[in-house]
């Protein structure tokens, strides 16, 4: 997701960088970006097919290219460079796609609750991410995301995993709908900056056994489960720990 600070304080470009090579290596930034809708759009034919594991591979790869990109717009002084084009909001539409909205569908089809129940609950997923998308106060001064941060890629892929019962799904979306709007806090891994070699190195243990769960269909095992459960804990409570460590 974009930094509120960038939108608002857009960097300027400095002193001779306005030759074409420059602009051509800004402006291949915003297609890399781009990049992450095309990938949004196989994940989304892999879920009509139902073949869960291949949607979340290039879930992932859209994952790491959201990753990437703004480093590499930084780099390349892009918004300062390309004015006309937003990063900002580029990459928002993608994450859209790739974090709501092919979650949603896959929530929606998976049989993971009865139709009549599932429909209206992924319509609430889609309402309540675009409100927190346009949420020009999603991120609190410490880098923490303010409520669930619309990772409704992270919930689909654990509903999948561990295959509750309906009733049980439906409750874990309507918690998370409205953590959306809590004021409580999800740190992001790699800019909040207190306990941040740990958490690091929780999301690469997650990558780990999240690998290990796809290779194996999305049925690796009590070990692996359990270990990414623990992941998920981890993240959550670390968020809890941020906000009373600055209340």
């Amino acid at each position: 997701m974009p930094d509120p600070a960038e939108i608002q304080h857009p960097p300027q470009a400095p002193a001779g960088r306005s030759a074409p090579a420059a602009w051509g290596r800004a402006f291949a930034v915003h297609i890399f970006t781009a990049t992450g809708a095309a990938l949004g759009l196989l994940a989304l034919l892999a879920a009509v097919r139902a073949d869960w594991v291949t949607m979340f591979i290039w879930l992932a790869v859209a994952l790491f290219v959201d990753g990437v990109d703004g480093t590499l717009a930084r780099a390349f002084h892009t918004a300062a460079l390309v004015p006309r084009w937003s990063g900002e909001a580029l990459d928002l539409v993608v994450d859209f796609v790739t974090y709501v909205f092919v979650p949603a569908f896959a929530i929606a089809s998976s049989g993971l609750m009865p139709p009549s129940l599932a429909l209206p609950l992924c319509v609430l997923i889609v309402m309540s991410s675009a409100l927190y998308f346009c949420d020009r106060e999603m991120k609190t001064s410490d880098n923490c995301f303010r409520g669930f941060p619309a990772l409704w890629n992270a919930a689909a892929f654990y509903l999948l995993l561990l295959r509750p019962p309906g009733w049980a799904a439906a409750a874990v979306i309507v918690l998370l709908v409205v953590l959306t709007f809590a004021p409580i806090r999800f740190v992001h891994p790699f800019r909040v900056a207190r306990l941040r070699l740990l958490t690091v190195a929780v999301l690469f243990l997650w990558a780990a056994l999240g690998v290990l769960a796809l290779a194996s269909d999305l049925a690796p095992g009590p070990a692996v489960t359990a270990g990414l459960v623990a992941c998920g804990f981890y993240f959550f409570l670390a968020g809890l720990r941020m906000r009373a460590a600055n209340a």
